[in-house]
Formats: structure tokens, C-alpha cells, sequence
């Protein structure tokens, strides 16, 4: 994990949140939904398989635990989620990532799909603020 560098393509639209024990975790800045992206901290992963079957077993736990922790933001923002939308896509940027979005039926994009589609709302900043040190304690 030494030689990790998040793609810069994130930098545009995410904050950086947390790492956890294989991902780096980011706050996607799109104030319509509690957005997180894992970004496993492997050195040139771009699919799933080139993860090591103990790094796999990580990244799905990590993915649960960014699923508890997509609807505690929710519910800290007086919102309940639906649906979470889990979606390793990597069209657009390949390093391997996965987005962890919770989805309600009244949100502005329901039921399409979120990404690359315009409109995002950055957090304010006292929000995210909130958010990111939500996210920094979320035990293990």
C-alpha cells in the first residue's frame, strides 16, 4: 500500500475522508446524496481481481461498513435512505473504486443512475464539516 496515490480525477469532486485498513475513503462533494467512494490503497488495481483474495475479503466488509455508514449520514441530515446504490464502474477514472450512494425515492435523480449526471450540490461547509468527522470516528 506504500505506493497509493488516489487518481487526481478525484480530487475534483471529493473530499478526502478516512483511511480505513485497505481503502481510502472519500466524501463524494454532492450535497443530494450521502456519497462515499472506497478507493482500495493497492498500487495499480484497476479490476476487483487484481485485489489478493485476503485484500477481496476487505474490500467487501469495507463496503458493508461504508453502507452503515451512508445511512448514519442520512439520518444525520434528517434523510432515510431507500436504497444504496454499490457500483464499481471505472469507466471514467480506472483506478479500482467503488461508490457507496444512498438513494431515497424523492431524490432529484430517482431511480436513474447518479453518476456522471449534472447538478451537484456541493456540502455546505458547516455540513461537511459535520459529515467528514462523522466518517473520521465510525469505529472499525
Amino acid at each position: 500500500m506504500t505506493d497509493f496515490r488516489p487518481d487526481p480525477a478525484f480530487e475534483a469532486g471529493s473530499i478526502a475522508a478516512a483511511d480505513w485498513p485497505l481503502c481510502h475513503v472519500r466524501l463524494q462533494d454532492d450535497a443530494r446524496f450521502p456519497w462515499l467512494i472506497l478507493i482500495p490503497r493497492v498500487a495499480d488495481a484497476v479490476e476487483v481481481e487484481d485485489l489478493s483474495p485476503s485484500e477481496r475479503a476487505a474490500l467487501m466488509e469495507e463496503q458493508v461498513r461504508a453502507g452503515r455508514l451512508a445511512r448514519a449520514l442520512a439520518e444525520t441530515l434528517d434523510r432515510r435512505i431507500d436504497k444504496l446504490n454499490i457500483a464499481a464502474i471505472g469507466n471514467v477514472t480506472p483506478q479500482l473504486h467503488v461508490h457507496i450512494v444512498g438513494r431515497r425515492r424523492d431524490d432529484d435523480l430517482w431511480p436513474d443512475p447518479v453518476w456522471g449526471r449534472p447538478g451537484a450540490r456541493p456540502w455546505p461547509a458547516e455540513t461537511r464539516e459535520r459529515l467528514l468527522e462523522q466518517i473520521r470516528d465510525t469505529p472499525g
